[in-house]
C-alpha cells in the first residue's frame, strides 16, 4: 500500500513538471511572436485616395541665410508733425478727432489770449509812430548837411527811426507767426483769437487738448502723420550688422495683424550703436501703396544676406515625435497597398513650404516619400 502511494506521488510530481515545461515553452513561443514587430506603416489604395495623399522625391532647393531682427513701421521725419502754439493761450475750439484726415493749411484749433490784443495794439502804435520818426530822421539829415542842426540831434533821430523800424518789423513777424492778418490790424480790426493750421497733409494720431485747456508754446496740442511714404525701422544686433548691406531683401510680417509675408529692401544702415547694442537699419517697402500699414506697427523681419543649396522635401512630409523629425519612405507597393518605413532625419530649417535636412542618411536614387498626409501617420 505504501509503495502504491509513493508511485502515485512520483507520477503527480512528474505530471506537474511536464505541465510547467509546456507552459514555459508556450511562453517562449509567444515572446518570439511578439518580438517580431512589423516596422512598416500600411496604407491602402482607398485610404491613399480618400485622404488626398501624394508621393514625391527629394530635390535640391535654395534656402536663404538670414539675419533675424525686429522693428516697426515708421515714416520719415518730414511726414510727422507735432502741432503747438507760438504763444500760450486757452483752447477755444477743437473740432477734430483722432483719425480725421486733414489737408495742409486746414484749421485745426483756435486759441484765445488777451496778450494777442496787446501785441496788435503795440503794432498799431509803432506803425503810427514810424511815419513821424522817418520824417524827423530825414529832416535832421537835411539840417545837419546844411550845418543848421547838431550832429547829436541827427544821431538821436537816426537811432529813434531805426529802433522804430526794428520794432515794427519784429511785431509784424510775430503777428504773422500767430496767423494774424497785418492788413486787418492796420485797418483797426483787432482779434483776441488766433487760428492754428495744419502744417502737412495727413491723419491726426494724437489730440491732447479739450476746450478750455491752457497751452504753452512747449505743449503738444496734437500730432499729424502722413502715411504716403512709410518704411521699416529695424534694430539689428551688433554681432550681425557687418553682414547687412544696402540692397539686401527683407522679408517681414506683422504678427499681431497678419500671417502674410511682405518684402522690403535695405536702404540705409546706421553708423552708430545705441544703448541696447543695436544698429538701426532703414528699409523701403515693396508695393507699400497696396497695403494698409499703420505707423507704429510691430514687425518681425529677416534680412536675407546669402543663400545655400540643400536637399529638401515639402514641409508637410515631416512629422515630429518627441522632438525628433521623421519622414515616411515608400518601401514597397503590394496588392494595392503602400508600405512606408518611418525614417528619422535632422532638419535644417524651412522656407516657402520646403524643409531642408542633412545628408547623414543616404537614400536610393529615385526614392519616394509621402509628401502629403504624413503628419497623421507618423508616430501612430
Amino acid at each position: 500500500m505504501q509503495k502504491n502511494i509513493y508511485k502515485t506521488v512520483i507520477l503527480f510530481i512528474f505530471a506537474i513538471i511536464i505541465s510547467c515545461g509546456d507552459k514555459e515553452k508556450q511562453s517562449i513561443d509567444n515572446g518570439a511572436s511578439d518580438s517580431t514587430i512589423d516596422e512598416h506603416i500600411q496604407v491602402t489604395q482607398e485610404q491613399f485616395e480618400q485622404n488626398n495623399m501624394s508621393l514625391g522625391q527629394i530635390k535640391e532647393s535654395e534656402f536663404p541665410i538670414m539675419v533675424t531682427t525686429s522693428g516697426m513701421i515708421d515714416v520719415p521725419p518730414e511726414n510727422r508733425a507735432v502741432v503747438s502754439a507760438t504763444m500760450g493761450g486757452y483752447i477755444k475750439t477743437t473740432p477734430l478727432l483722432i483719425g480725421d484726415k486733414v489737408r495742409k493749411g486746414q484749421l485745426l484749433v483756435t486759441i484765445e489770449n488777451p496778450e494777442f490784443v496787446t501785441l496788435q495794439q503795440e503794432y498799431m502804435e509803432v506803425s503810427g509812430q514810424l511815419s513821424y520818426l522817418k520824417a524827423e530822421y530825414e529832416r535832421q539829415q537835411t539840417m545837419v548837411t546844411e550845418n543848421i542842426s547838431s550832429q547829436k540831434s541827427f544821431l538821436k533821430a537816426e537811432s529813434d527811426y531805426k529802433t522804430g523800424v526794428a520794432k515794427y518789423n519784429g511785431l509784424r513777424k510775430q503777428l504773422g507767426m500767430l496767423n494774424i492778418s497785418v492788413d486787418q490790424v492796420e485797418k483797426g480790426i483787432i482779434n483776441s483769437v488766433v487760428s492754428i493750421y495744419a502744417p502737412i497733409d495727413g491723419s491726426i494720431t494724437e489730440v491732447n487738448v479739450t476746450r478750455g485747456t491752457f497751452v504753452s508754446p512747449s505743449f503738444s496740442i496734437m500730432e499729424i502723420i502722413n502715411n504716403d511714404h512709410i518704411h521699416l525701422e529695424l534694430s539689428v544686433f551688433e554681432k550681425d550688422i557687418m553682414k547687412v548691406k544696402k540692397g539686401q531683401v527683407v522679408e517681414f510680417r506683422i504678427p499681431e495683424a497678419s500671417t502674410e509675408i511682405y518684402k522690403a529692401e535695405v536702404h540705409l544702415v546706421g553708423t552708430s550703436i545705441d544703448k541696447n547694442r543695436t544698429i538701426k537699419v532703414h528699409a523701403h517697402l515693396e508695393n507699400e501703396e497696396a497695403n494698409n500699414f499703420l505707423t507704429g506697427m510691430f514687425v518681425e523681419a529677416n534680412i536675407i544676406i546669402d543663400s545655400s543649396t540643400q536637399i529638401s522635401l515639402p514641409t508637410e512630409a515631416f512629422g515630429i515625435v518627441d522632438d525628433q523629425p521623421y519622414v515616411l519612405l515608400l518601401d514597397e507597393t503590394k496588392d494595392n497597398n503602400y508600405y512606408f518605413k518611418q525614417v528619422p532625419v535632422k532638419t535644417q530649417g524651412s522656407y516657402q513650404n520646403m524643409t531642408a535636412f542633412d545628408k547623414t542618411i543616404t537614400f536610393k536614387q529615385g526614392a519616394q516619400f509621402l509628401t502629403k498626409g504624413a503628419f497623421s501617420l507618423i508616430g501612430e
